[in-house]
Parts: structure tokens; C-alpha cells; sequence
């Protein structure tokens, strides 16, 4: 009897796999943390930078750092590497950039100033039929 061989996924799958994992990571910690208005977008195709983009809120300088702290962790701990961090000293805009996904955290008012899950969510010129 021939042993079945296991089924390797393919780079392209993998990476799909580990995108997936880094997203639910993040999302998962954002709501633990009690980030609000979380929003969770799809950038693959749209921007070399990443494959995804998260944008959530905190209710203060205080509650952004303790918000982007815990996901830092999190990603960590989940064995996604060491994200780049820009903005925690200041915690009215921190980004996380894990490579694959880039998060967000905001300020309430710093966010609706900059505004930027506006023009990431703004439909593809290309993707628009004309009539």
C-alpha cells in the first residue's frame, strides 16, 4: 500500500495563507483592545506597499498607544515578525507595518481629518463601466 504524499500549497497559496492569519491576528487584537470603528481593506492589486489594510480608532493618545502595543504583541506572539512601527511616541497616528497588512490606529479627530479609508475604499477608475 502506497503512502498518499501531503499536498505542499503553492508560494502564491502560502503567502494567501499567512496574509489571512496576519488580518485575523490584527483584528482579533483590535477588538480585545476595544479599538473602535474598525475597517479592514482589501489593497491586493491596488498598491505595491501590502496586501491589506486595517484603519481603527482609539479613544485616546493613551488608549492608541495601549491599542497598537497590544497588536504589536500580538503579531509577535503569532510569529509574524517584527512589524515596523512608526508614530507610538506620539500615539495620535500609530501605523504597524507588518509587510503584508498595514494598520492604523488614530485619534478619532486626527483620523476624520486625514480620512484615509476614503480614498483606499474609492472604486478602481478602471473598474467603472461607461455609459
Amino acid at each position: 500500500m502506497t503512502k498518499k504524499a501531503d499536498v505542499v500549497p503553492s508560494p502564491a497559496e502560502a503567502s494567501r495563507n499567512l496574509v489571512s492569519q496576519a488580518v485575523e491576528t490584527a483584528l482579533t487584537s483590535l477588538e480585545d483592545s476595544k479599538a473602535e470603528n474598525i475597517i479592514s481593506i482589501d489593497i491586493q492589486g491596488k498598491s505595491p506597499l501590502a496586501d491589506h489594510m486595517i484603519i481603527a480608532s482609539g479613544r485616546s493618545h493613551r488608549h492608541v498607544a495601549a491599542v497598537a502595543d497590544h497588536l504589536i504583541r500580538a503579531l509577535k506572539e503569532a510569529g509574524l515578525g517584527n512589524a515596523k512601527v512608526e508614530g507610538l511616541s506620539g500615539a495620535d497616528w500609530v501605523l504597524i507595518d507588518t509587510g503584508d497588512i498595514v494598520v492604523h490606529v488614530f485619534r478619532p479627530e486626527v483620523r476624520e481629518f486625514y480620512n484615509i479609508e476614503k480614498m483606499w475604499q474609492a472604486p478602481d477608475l478602471e473598474d467603472e463601466t461607461v455609459h
